[in-house]
C-alpha cells in the first residue's frame, strides 16, 4: 500500500477541507489539516454551506456539533450532489436519544465516503450491544486480539451495508471497504489522554480524502499518519519527562515533520481480503 504517495499528494494539492466540528476540538482540527498540507475551512452555518462546499475537495461531519446537524445534512447533500467526498465521526453515537436520532438522519440523507469512530460508536452503528460511556470508548467494546477476528467481520459488513468505507481507531485500527481489511498497530496510549485526537483524525481523514480519489486507501494512510506521528510525540515526551498538553503540540509538529520515509518503515499493517460465503 502506497502510504508514502497519499501523504505527498496532500502537500501537493492542499486540498481545502470544510468541517463542521465541534467546539471542543475546532482549533485542532484546523490544525491537523494544515499540518499535513490542507487547507481548513470552518464554514458551519446553514445559510452558507451549500454555497461554501462547492468551493471544497471534502467534507467533514462531526457529530460532536449535535446543534449543526442541519448544516451537515445540507452540506453532505450538496457534497453528494458534486461528488466530493464526506467523512463522519459519530462522536457518541448511542449514548443519547439525540444522538441517536441525529446519526440516524445522517446516515437516512447523506452518503458518507467514511465514517470514523471508536469501537463502541461503530458497534451501535452495526447494530451491536455497546457498552460505551459519552465519547469514551468501552473497554468491553474496544478491539484486542481475542476479538479482532469478529471486529473485522463487523468492519466489512457494515462498510458493505452501507457503502462507507469503516474505519474503527483504538490501541488496534480497522479500516474496510467490505472487500479489502487494514488492521493498524501503530499509535501509542497517551494519544487517548488528550481531547480530540478522534477528531483530529477524522479531520486529517478528510485531508487525506479530498487529495486522493481512493477513500480505503486515503483512509488507511491518513490512520498511519497520525498513528506514527503519535509515536514519534511519545518518545519526545518521554525523553524530556513531559506531559499530555506538551504531547498535543508534539504530535501536530509530528505530523508537520513527517516524511513519506517514515510512513513506508513505521507502519505495521496486515490486509485481509473477504471471502464470499
Amino acid at each position: 500500500m502506497e502510504f508514502g504517495m497519499n501523504l505527498t499528494a496532500v502537500r501537493h494539492r492542499k486540498p481545502l477541507v470544510q468541517c463542521i466540528t465541534n467546539f471542543v476540538t475546532v482549533n485542532d482540527c484546523a490544525n491537523i489539516i494544515l499540518a499535513a498540507g490542507g487547507s481548513p475551512t470552518m464554514a458551519e452555518h446553514p445559510q452558507e454551506v451549500e454555497e461554501a462546499i462547492r468551493k471544497a475537495k471534502a467534507l467533514v461531519c462531526n457529530l460532536g456539533a449535535i446543534d449543526k446537524v442541519e448544516a451537515m445534512v445540507l452540506a453532505g447533500r450538496e457534497a453528494n450532489r458534486l461528488g466530493t467526498p464526506v467523512v463522519l465521526d459519530p462522536v457518541g453515537a448511542g449514548g443519547t436519544q439525540l444522538r441517536r436520532d441525529a446519526v440516524e438522519r445522517l446516515l437516512e440523507e447523506v452518503h458518507f465516503s467514511v465514517i470514523r469512530g471508536n469501537a463502541s460508536e461503530i458497534r451501535y452503528l452495526a447494530g451491536q450491544q455497546t457498552t460505551g460511556s459519552g465519547v469514551d470508548v468501552s473497554e468491553l467494546d474496544e478491539i484486542t486480539e481475542e476479538n479482532l477476528s469478529s471486529a473485522v467481520t463487523m468492519a466489512a459488513e457494515l462498510a458493505e451495508k452501507l457503502g462507507s468505507v469503516i474505519a474503527i481507531s483504538g490501541r488496534i485500527d480497522v479500516i474496510s471497504d467490505g472487500k479489502s481489511t487494514c488492521v493498524l498497530r501503530n499509535g501509542c496510549t497517551t494519544m487517548a489522554r488528550i481531547t480530540g485526537s478522534g477528531c483530529m483524525l477524522t479531520a486529517l481523514i478528510g485531508a487525506f480524502c479530498g487529495a486522493n480519489g481512493d477513500a480505503f486507501l486515503a483512509t488507511c494512510a491518513a490512520m498511519t499518519a497520525m498513528g506514527i506521528s503519535g509515536e514519534i510525540a511519545e518518545e519526545k515526551r518521554l525523553r524530556n519527562h513531559t506531559g499530555n498538553a506538551t504531547f498535543r503540540n508534539d504530535l501536530i509538529d509530528a505530523v508537520f515533520n513527517l516524511t513519506e520515509e517514515q510512513l513506508e518503515k513505521g507502519v505495521h499493517y496486515e490486509i485481509y481480503q473477504r471471502r464470499d460465503s
